[in-house]
């Protein structure tokens, strides 16, 4: 079985939070479609409410402290991400903008993401269309067509919960097999030369 390794960033502010919550349920479904077709899906959650200071002190210095470089580290070596965030004013949280905002510009190229939101209302649904797909398109990822968004009521009821677990699952599902179909990421060696001797040379 060959293994891969999958970064779940959630925005959540509060402890439990229904971000949390969506970004469990998402990974779980990932790793069971990933060991289907024989892929060990390791996961790494990420709480960015923990980073909060961090991240604002990174965009404050242009350094980021140790615990949130070890956390943008395991995004770039990552094969795969789920990202979710709180809707709030009809977009994503700031908190979540800021933590991409920090990445080093090619982290995500071609990299499988699946993105998700809560909200507290259905109505708040459009933002991963018009706010969150178009962000991680600019970062030039390999977003799943599948985004997931979970409102108060998607928890409560077989009928609802019923749907929010199948939306879940066919986004798992897309996300598993892109990460499967690919090599293992590598990221750039930041002391790489990507200029030969003989061309540095010649001028």
């Amino acid at each position: 079985m060959t293994s891969r390794t999958l970064v779940v960033v959630t925005a959540g502010l509060s402890k439990p939070s229904s971000t949390r919550l969506l970004a469990d349920r998402l990974s779980a479904a990932a790793v069971d479609h990933a060991a289907r077709a024989g892929v060990d899906l390791r996961v790494r959650v990420v709480e960015l409410r923990d980073l909060a200071h961090d991240l604002m002190n990174h965009m404050l210095t242009g350094f980021p402290p140790a615990a949130l470089r070890e956390v943008l580290d395991a995004v770039a070596e990552a094969d795969g991400l789920i990202a979710v965030t709180p809707v709030f004013h009809a977009s994503y949280s700031g908190l979540f903008k800021s933590f991409f905002d920090v990445l080093d510009k090619d982290v995500l190229v071609g990299k499988p993401v699946l993105i998700a939101a809560t909200g507290g209302t259905a109505r708040h649904s459009l933002a991963l269309e018009h706010a969150v797909r178009p962000m991680f398109a600019f970062l030039r990822a390999a977003t799943v067509p599948t985004a997931v968004f979970a409102a108060p009521q998607d928890w409560g009821g077989d009928e609802a919960e019923g749907q929010l677990r199948q939306r879940a699952d066919q986004a798992a599902a897309e996300l598993a097999t892109e990460i499967g179909r690919r090599e293992t990421a590598r990221p750039a060696d930041p002391f790489a030369l990507t200029t030969s001797f003989e061309e540095l040379l010649a001028g």
